[in-house]
């Protein structure tokens, strides 16, 4: 299992991508939608996997 700080560590990279493929996403909407959705579906995908790994971290410190 990764240690705490490994874990923030990774859900501070998916905030900074999901961030990253927001910003492209609005971008491209207007000239390319089907990209546009794609980049979006993507952000979901991170978004939800970076809650699993905000509630492990709670978890985790709570246990500390």
């Amino acid at each position: 299992m990764p240690s705490l700080a490994q874990m923030s560590g990774l859900l501070h990279i998916h905030q900074f991508y999901i961030d990253k493929l927001k910003a492209k996403q609005e971008q491209l909407f207007e000239s390319d939608p089907e990209l546009a959705m794609l980049l979006d579906n993507v952000a979901a995908v991170l978004s939800e996997h970076a809650i699993v790994l905000a509630d492990d971290i709670a978890d985790i410190e709570c246990d500390d």
